[in-house]
């Protein structure tokens, strides 16, 4: 039998996309990717992650353990977590629209809200990225009002760190909003602002969910962090990439908001400054070689679906 030594036991690589959208959960993805790295010959440590959007309930509540409920919101069930024996409540808050886009009206939010703490949770964590409220939060700052107001302190977990007076124009810049729509959002935002109990430009991470959550940290207080952060920490990142060969991050589309706080340009940067190499995977893409030198990343891959996400793995393999 070959002895093992320190010199022929290769440290792993790091697959750590999150979700490809609504199309491939990161769990999906981190597993198409090993595949294709396993075929050429690495060992892989596997760990999907989320920043606040598609995923983040998925993976917080395999992080931090606890159990699954169901709450009603605008007619039909929508599944939350409960942690820490019922004192704390997970959501994404992209839920509360069900599988269509964002609707006119944000109200289906607040009346998620009020369901995640009407549980009796002391702590609701609430994911508010991957979603644009059409109008920048007033539907649930008033369902919220409606319905008595919130007991529970509320968490947000932003994807994107723009403030709430730059959200329109990012999201344009980004390709998630036709301009017409962005100066549509712009106005409504700039006069929610101005009636609101605070003012909430200039806070960081205000524009996410298209300035909802800064118009919940207004309203109703809301604490708002970065949601890949919170998420990286929970899943004890730092020390799974100290031991990497080297990490690779995914995303469905790769863009300037990946640079504004979302989970892949997150963990690239952590990457660069430990030093591990990075590489992507990506659905799409249209941040330019500029912001990918920004980030430091060796590589990156298209792949939109999970045979492709393989052969990205396979190719990989021989880049790493």
């Amino acid at each position: 039998m070959r002895e093992v030594t320190a010199s022929t036991v290769r440290a792993p690589i790091l697959v750590a996309p999150a979700a490809f959208g609504g199309t491939l959960r990161a769990p999906q993805v981190a597993a198409a990717l090993a595949r294709g790295l396993e075929a050429g010959g690495w060992p892989v440590d596997p760990c999907p992650v989320a920043d606040g959007g598609a995923g983040t309930l998925e993976l917080l509540l395999t992080a931090l353990g606890g159990e699954t409920a169901t709450v009603a919101v605008d007619g039909r069930s929508v599944g939350i977590g409960l942690v820490d024996r019922g004192d704390t409540a997970v959501v994404e808050l992209r839920a509360a629209f069900g599988d269509g886009a964002a609707d006119e009206s944000s109200a289906a939010v607040g009346e998620l809200l009020l369901a995640a703490d009407a549980t009796g949770a002391g702590v609701v964590i609430a994911g508010a990225g991957d979603l644009v409220a059409a109008d920048g939060g007033a539907g649930a700052i008033a369902a919220i009002a409606d319905g008595g107001g919130l007991h529970a302190r509320l968490v947000l977990l932003c994807d994107v760190r723009t403030s709430i007076e730059r959200a329109a124009e990012a999201l344009a810049g980004a390709g998630e909003l036709e301009r017409a729509a962005a100066a549509e959002l712009g106005r409504r935002l700039d006069a929610l602002a101005g009636r609101l109990p605070r003012d909430p430009r200039g806070v960081a991470w205000g524009g996410a969910g298209g300035g909802l959550a800064g118009a919940l940290w207004a309203a109703w207080d809301a604490r708002l962090e970065g949601g890949a952060a919170y998420v990286l920490e929970q899943l004890d990142f730092d020390a799974h990439m100290r031991a990497a060969r080297a990490v690779i991050v995914g995303e469905g589309r790769l863009d300037l908001g990946t640079l504004a706080g979302k989970a892949p340009g997150e963990i690239a940067t952590r990457a660069r400054q430990g030093g591990v190499p990075c590489f992507a995977a990506v659905g799409a893409r249209t941040l330019d070689a500029f912001g990918a030198r920004i980030l430091d990343l060796q590589a990156v891959l298209k792949a939109g679906d999970e045979r492709a996400l393989e052969e990205a793995g396979r190719r990989l393999a021989t880049l790493v």
